[in-house]
């Protein structure tokens, strides 16, 4: 039987590489935290894949033993030997992730490989961290009719987070923002996009239920994020600042307000 990691060490791996939606889940009811650690964890994994393997196939390959691991799942076979295998197939045998949005966060990533020049930014990350806060409200119990705002919301964290990793990015050989343009003024732009993505999503999820406020609260951070990055002193080629006490209390607050 393949081992499991218990609770607290799947905590920890969220902890760990996704610190920012950690925080995030610690606002969500206590029994459904789990498996949003789990949802934290595969993301990651889909993530990783990328960065493990710089050849779009092995990508591919990568992501197609996640979608196998799925589609086991479903099928009631033995979970397979990895930390983050294990956890997810129980959460997907006890209904707690749902399949469906598993499977399209995976195909999010494929089309990121198979047709990265010609799908734009913001549509990708719509598939990837927009998919991912919609997958969360989900399984918070958010009604169907938050799902767009939530998308939104996801996708402007999405942009938030690609503005910050722009020197990981170069470093990788990747640069999101339109060649030939100015750096500073292409991020700016791509930004105020991002803000206003965020704005728009936020106006869709007037009636969120408290319990699901966890799945939007990555705005939070979002707009600090964006906000950030139209300062005149902004440089693409900086480092991101670490998280700070005004980052996490601007989450603590609206968790606890119940309204992101």
């Amino acid at each position: 039987m393949a081992e499991t990691p218990d609770p607290t060490s799947l905590a920890e791996f969220a902890r760990r590489h996704d610190p920012d939606r950690f925080l995030c889940a610690l606002f969500a009811p206590a029994g459904s935290r789990e498996a949003i650690f789990t949802l934290i964890a595969f993301n990651h994994e889909l993530a990783r894949a990328r960065e493990a393997a710089r050849e779009p196939m092995m990508v591919l390959i990568r992501l197609q033993w996640w979608r196998d691991a799925v589609e086991e799942a479903v099928a009631g076979k033995p979970a397979r030997r990895h930390e983050v295998a294990g956890p997810l197939s129980r959460a997907i045998g006890a209904g707690s992730l749902d399949p469906a949005a598993l499977l399209a966060l995976i195909e999010a990533r494929e089309a990121d490989e198979t047709g990265e020049e010609a799908v734009p930014l913001l549509e990708r990350l719509r598939g990837t961290a927009g998919g991912l806060a919609a997958a969360t409200g989900r399984l918070l119990g958010a009604p169907d009719t938050s799902s767009e705002g939530l998308r939104q919301i996801g996708t402007a964290y999405g942009v938030a987070g690609t503005l910050r990793s722009l020197p990981a990015l170069a470093a990788q050989g990747r640069d999101p923002l339109p060649e030939g343009e100015d750096p500073v003024r292409a991020g700016q732009a791509l930004a105020r996009k991002g803000l206003e993505v965020l704005e728009s999503g936020r106006k869709l999820l007037a009636s969120l239920p408290s319990r699901a406020v966890a799945a939007a609260l990555p705005g939070v951070l979002a707009r600090r994020d964006l906000q950030r990055v139209l300062r005149p002193d902004w440089q693409p080629g900086a480092p991101a600042a670490p998280r700070g006490a005004g980052d996490r209390l601007a989450v603590t607050w609206a968790g606890l307000r119940g309204r992101a």
